[in-house]
């Protein structure tokens, strides 16, 4: 068994260090209308996306597309 050199636990982290619990990033409205939501090829960039931007105004995703009705 390997050993974590920098001694976390595998999972997602911001720049600064601290764990994004992805339990707990909120999911904006216009997720609920990209043809990615519940994608799961692309839901760590979603979540990623998410909390970068937990602290804007307007939420902006370069990679939406909308669902096909």
């Amino acid at each position: 068994m390997t050993e974590n050199p920098d001694k976390r636990k595998a999972g997602l982290y911001r720049d600064d260090g601290t764990e994004i619990n992805m339990e707990l990033v909120i999911k904006p409205s216009l997720c609920l209308t990209c043809k990615n939501d519940y994608n799961a090829e692309e839901e760590i960039l979603c979540i990623l996306t998410r909390d970068d931007q937990r602290d804007e105004q307007v939420f902006i995703c370069d990679a939406y597309e909308q669902k096909k009705s």
